[in-house]
């Protein structure tokens, strides 16, 4: 078995108490405290997540736009500098390579954020598709450090650590500034649904930044948050996760993320396939489901119509903390969503609701 990758905080996550988990090849605290008490921290108060793990990329070049166009499914000639863009990018079969983060720094200068577990992958794709355009793909993910503060108070305590004005941010823009002496890029992007920031800075520098974030937070009720919580919160946001609600075989208009796929624009990676799926309807679909009940509904449990035949699966499962009922995600047929879903939980038929999520009020900036 190969050893688990560790992130700059590695030291930092067990001298707090972090109890350490294999996750994506990448040794990751899952919890504190408990995910119950994390998840509620963030929610009502504020949480920090070491998210060093994800994987960082520049695109540089007088065609780097062009070649984004290609690669992406969003409109990238939407963004300008400070701006980020949340987008997918796909196989030529329509199935989804990772959902990413663009960072447009100056013209011709792109940051890509992308999936941990999807690095290696990620980074020969692109790649290969760089290939015939004038610009450069190169890995930059072991120079970033990156930690989330997410929740209502996540503003207030970044805010005592910085000199830069952070209500002048806007969701999904960036700046460069400095926190606690730090050099860091500034993002007020997350994963929970809750406002809050996502500080890249020098990998060296990292541990010191989540000892100064630390130090300070302790007025604001600030939480040392896992990964069992991100898990549960991005749920409850109603955010993908690839791997689950997105797959190489899930396409984003079967994973409800065609807000960000742009038909318009020009043709690009997997364009044809996804042109003819809106044409023609998605013969699959994910749905979002609430159960009124508390146990949790887990991955690749089985969805059956009234009648008791298999029409999907069960892509993702949780407890809800806040709204106190189990929670998750279904890969269903399209034709059977509008109908009664049930599931089959240790002999104990449970009604599936689909709703549309978040499943609990949010607030971003």
């Amino acid at each position: 078995m190969s050893v688990p990758q560790v992130t700059p905080l590695n030291a930092f996550h067990r001298q707090h108490g972090g109890r350490m988990v294999d996750f994506a090849g990448w040794d990751m605290p899952v919890q504190y405290r408990s995910i119950l008490e994390e998840h509620k921290a963030v929610r009502q108060r504020c949480g920090l997540f070491d998210v060093s793990h994800m994987g960082e990329a520049d695109v540089q070049g007088p065609e780097a736009l062009k070649f984004l166009q290609h690669l992406v499914t969003n409109d990238c000639r939407k963004l300008f500098p400070g701006r980020i863009l949340y987008t997918v990018m796909c196989y030529p079969h329509g199935g989804v390579v990772d959902d990413l983060l663009v960072y447009m720094r100056v013209p011709d200068d792109y940051l890509l954020c992308i999936n941990a577990g999807n690095i290696a992958k990620d980074i020969a794709w692109m790649k290969e598709q760089a290939q015939g355009f004038n610009c450069s793909v190169v890995d930059r993910s072991a120079d970033f450090a990156q930690l989330a503060i997410q929740g209502p108070t996540a503003a207030a305590l970044v805010q005592t650590l910085t000199l830069t004005n952070l209500a002048e941010i806007k969701y999904y823009h960036f700046v460069h500034g400095e926190v606690a002496g730090v050099k860091c890029l500034i993002s007020r992007t997350g994963y929970t649904g809750e406002d809050g920031f996502e500080l890249y800075c020098d990998a060296t520098a990292g541990a010191g930044l989540a000892e100064a974030i630390l130090a300070a937070g302790g007025p604001f009720g600030l939480e040392l948050t896992g990964l069992g919580a991100r898990d549960s919160l991005r749920l409850e946001a109603g955010f993908p996760l690839y791997g689950h609600e997105i797959t190489d075989q899930i396409t984003p208009l079967t994973a409800g993320l065609g807000w960000v796929v742009k038909l318009d624009k020009g043709p690009f990676v997997g364009s044809a396939v996804l042109q003819r799926e809106k044409a023609e309807g998605s013969t699959q679909k994910i749905v979002y489901f609430k159960t009124n009940d508390r146990r949790i509904v887990r991955a690749e449990t089985p969805v059956c119509d009234a009648a008791g035949l298999v029409v999907g699966r069960v892509v993702s499962g949780t407890l809800s903390p806040i709204i106190n009922e189990a929670i998750g995600t279904a890969l269903v047929a399209t034709t059977a969503a509008a109908a009664l879903l049930v599931v089959d939980i240790r002999g104990t038929k449970i009604n599936l609701q689909l709703v549309k999520p978040p499943f609990v009020p949010l607030k971003k900036s």
